[in-house]
């Protein structure tokens, strides 16, 4: 019991981190996408390829030296063709909502009531997909594209250094360029922001902290269908009961203290999941908390246009069907999947994209020609 009340607690001080410089940054993953096909900026876009970087550099060195309890990291698969789909999805429902998973906890954390219809909005798309879950998860095995490959190197039958070596190369050409540019401008900033680049390396850190103790990378999304989940069961237990989704145990984690390790899924019970999501969850939120009343900023907009009440909740639905059928979530792609080479996080990435265009096209066209 000691040893899972430590993980609690330590997941908790990287919640409270990541959501005290996510606040102070403004530093949402949904962002740097909507600015880069919206506004044509590549800013966030940059501090994310240095997060993608470091998170590549640090991933590899633990490995070299064996101080991962597994690797490639638990709860990653083969790839398959649904990983791009979910990616696509995702890209709008992330765009619409105004933020991703985790960008809507720290809004939410400085009084963002939008950011609350989101959250909502996941807890709906999570309870929808349940209902087609083993529709789904039959048409993922039946596109599947490698029975055993989970990773890029494991696919070419190299070493990982092989790969990260140039994409650490690549990516420090790219952040060093950024850093030249930026050294030459001039922005005034408010009070007590925190530059984009410090929150990236920060957010590559926490990651780093997580596999080490934890076993996996930072990951959120799961708890959204678990809290579905247990309000769906207060009205209907029997259908919870009777979903495939809620009631399988599909993920095993081994966690110190505990070889045997625990297993866990969808469903409302506490378990494995619930262990490292829920207090990484408060973290968040209660770090942007934190924050915002240390700047004088937590306001509550209480007068909200009933068009984008109704955009921002589409986008929480949206962001999690994309998020179920990827399955996993941008912060765990993108902090965890991608540095370490995931063929799952790869295709979620290619997916991303577009759908990120597409979700910028409709809410311009939804925000602004329906004016």
């Amino acid at each position: 019991m000691v040893p899972l009340l430590i993980i609690s607690v330590f997941l908790l001080v990287l919640g409270l981190i990541a959501g005290f410089f996510m606040h102070r940054s403004d530093y949402c993953l949904a962002g740097a996408f909507r600015d880069l096909f919206l506004f044509k900026s590549f800013q966030r876009i940059y501090s994310l390829i240095l997060l993608v970087t470091v998170s590549a550099v640090l991933f590899e060195l633990f490995r070299v030296f064996g101080w991962l309890p597994a690797y490639p990291f638990p709860w990653f698969s083969p790839p398959t063709l649904v990983n791009i789909v979910g990616g696509v999805i995702f890209g709008i429902g992330m765009v619409l909502a105004g933020g991703c998973v985790v960008g809507v906890l720290y809004k939410l954390g400085c009084g963002s009531l939008l950011a609350g219809v989101a959250i909502i909005g996941l807890f709906v798309g999570s309870a929808i997909y349940a209902e087609i879950h083993p529709l789904w998860n039959g048409l993922a095995a039946a596109t599947r594209l490698h029975d055993t490959a989970v990773t890029l190197p494991q696919l070419t039958g190299t070493l990982p250094a092989v790969w990260v070596l140039p994409v650490a190369a690549i990516g420090t050409l790219l952040t060093w360029r950024w850093w030249l540019e930026q050294r030459h401008r001039n922005q005034s900033r408010a009070e007590g922001y925190v530059p984009l680049w410090i929150t990236a390396v920060v957010l590559s850190l926490l990651s780093a902290g997580s596999v080490l103790v934890v076993g996996i990378p930072m990951g959120v999304t799961t708890s959204y269908a678990k809290v579905a989940a247990w309000i769906e069961a207060i009205f209907a237990p029997g259908h919870v009961d009777d979903l495939a989704f809620f009631s399988g145990q599909p993920v095993t984690l081994s966690l110190p203290g505990m070889p045997g390790g625990m297993t866990g899924g969808a469903g409302p019970q506490w378990d494995v999941v619930a262990l490292v999501q829920y207090p990484l969850i408060v973290g968040i939120i209660a770090g942007a908390v934190v924050s915002a009343m240390a700047l004088g900023e937590m306001r509550f907009h209480r007068r909200l246009p009933i068009r984008q009440i109704a955009v921002v909740f589409t986008g929480g639905v949206v962001m999690a069907l994309g998020s179920r059928m990827t399955p996993g979530c941008n912060i765990w792609h993108l902090l965890g999947g991608v540095p370490m080479l995931s063929l799952q996080s790869l295709l979620f990435v290619i997916g991303l994209l577009p759908g990120s265009w597409l979700g910028g096209l409709m809410l311009e066209r939804v925000l602004v020609g329906g004016e």
